[in-house]
């Protein structure tokens, strides 16, 4: 009898350890609280985008186009339908959207929680970022959603994803954040520094609203990393600290994002490189390049170091490092803290704009040149900055390569380093020697990475 005493003791145990639902508050979890209060200020978008469509690729050939004309007649416009999603940051009507949805957009109709349609207009976009802040303009204030702060933002907090997937009318799915400074992966839009969130999130649910529990935004959520078209539970929001940034900007008259300059060459140290190197652990961004106008450079700053922290967080890829440097914000400087021989070490840098130092100096060449209507530079930070071009690179930058230039292969962001033997190092240069009174041309071309030689007759 002891026995069974003990053994109905020990089942009864976990029953009695159980606390009863008092009240219907306890028994069901509900986010509708949450949705109520974010729901009203996550709108629809409908972006209209026209664009040219020609029979033949041949048509946009300057020298076959004329053939063309009179049998397939002349490129015919077509209007294609964008949907996604957006949110509203403040009662006057400043929206938050992905570039990708309202880019390129000539119409922009935004759809309100409660059905009411405005127009907007973007005032300021970036595709880098995959951000666009849009304005609206209603009669009444309209309901926003006040931003959180990206770093106290946890992995396994609950969010809700708010937006319009498929076209469907608003939708609510839940999750968890479950990972911070991600890089998108391969179907990623944008770059940079991202919030992977579990909450499903599909085609349309682009633009809109990740939240927290007390129904502050968190991320815009941008992509889904996907195999199906669907929504496998990896998706990618875009931290509100960024976004901040942008609505700062919009509200200082700016039209596209300015993102402050490093002027280095860097990459992640993991664990191998970290043991080859010497270094005692792995993290942070070793510098393998500096540009000479680079602001680490005149911080301090030198090749070899590694880069820990930017602003008092850590940085262990480009991309994190390029994203604390934009939210803190052009003008402002961001304390850095580097290792140099295994010693700590910290330094103000100051946050620019890439320069345009020396001047671009932007020439087109004259119609009666071999190549008339390229558009070439002199190559500066701002330069490379909008080329994307390697911080060594020496030449003349492409900027615009004509009809004529573009049958000989040359491309926009390709970099003449030499012509017909001669290094380049200012646009006249090339325009001299492309007057029209040689016949023959050779080019060293740089595309990337890559050297290519491009030889054609006048």
């Amino acid at each position: 009898m002891k026995y069974i005493a003990l053994v109905l003791t020990l089942l009864a145990a976990p029953v009695t350890a159980q606390q009863v639902p008092q009240s219907a508050a306890e028994v069901q979890m509900s986010f509708a609280p949450v949705v109520k209060q974010a729901a009203p200020a996550v709108v629809n978008i409908y972006a209209k985008i026209v664009r040219e469509v020609r029979a033949t690729p041949l048509q946009s050939d300057p020298f076959f186009e004329r053939f063309f004309r009179d049998t397939v007649g002349e490129p015919k416009p077509r209007v294609q339908n964008s949907l996604g999603s957006g949110v509203i940051l403040s009662a006057d009507g400043i929206v938050v959207s992905n570039y990708h949805v309202v880019g390129m957009a000539t119409d922009i109709r935004v759809v309100l929680n409660d059905r009411r349609e405005f127009g907007a207009r973007v005032l300021l976009g970036d595709e880098d970022s995959d951000l666009a802040i849009l304005k609206i303009d209603a009669p009444d204030a309209l309901p926003f959603l006040p931003l959180r702060t990206s770093d106290t933002v946890e992995v396994g907090e609950l969010a809700l994803a708010i937006g319009n997937p498929f076209g469907v009318g608003q939708t609510v799915s839940s999750g968890i954040v479950s990972g911070l400074a991600r890089s998108g992966g391969s179907g990623g839009r944008g770059r940079g520094y991202f919030i992977q969130t579990d909450a499903p999130i599909n085609p349309g649910n682009s633009g809109g609203a990740l939240v927290d529990m007390a129904g502050r935004l968190i991320g815009i959520n941008t992509s889904i990393l996907t195999r199906s078209g669907g929504s496998n539970g990896i998706g990618f929001a875009i931290p509100a600290d960024l976004v901040a940034a942008f609505v700062a900007q919009s509200e200082r008259g700016m039209t596209e994002f300015g993102r402050p300059w490093a002027g280095i060459n860097g990459q992640a140290l993991d664990a191998d490189m970290a043991g080859t190197l010497g270094f005692d652990r792995s993290g942070g961004i070793i510098i393998s390049g500096l540009h000479p106008r680079s602001p680490f450079l005149n911080a301090g700053l030198e090749v070899g170091d590694v880069i820990l922290n930017v602003g008092g967080a850590a940085v262990n890829t480009p991309l994190e490092m390029i994203y604390r440097m934009s939210v803190t914000g052009l003008g402002a400087q961001a304390e850095v803290t580097y290792s140099r021989d295994g010693i700590e070490q910290s330094a103000m840098v100051a946050l620019i704009a890439a320069p345009e130092e020396p001047p671009r100096d932007q020439l087109t060449l004259a119609k009666q040149s071999l190549l008339p209507d390229l558009t070439l530079a002199r190559i500066n930070p701002a330069v490379i900055s909008e080329l994307n071009l390697p911080l060594e690179v020496e030449g003349v930058a492409v900027l615009n390569v004509g009809p004529f230039a573009a049958r000989t292969g040359l491309r926009a962001g390709d970099v003449i380093i030499m012509l017909n033997g001669v290094p380049l190092n200012h646009p006249s240069e090339a325009a001299a020697i492309l007057s029209g009174e040689v016949r023959r041309v050779e080019m060293l071309v740089q595309r990337g990475a890559q050297r290519i030689s491009i030889r054609f007759r006048g």
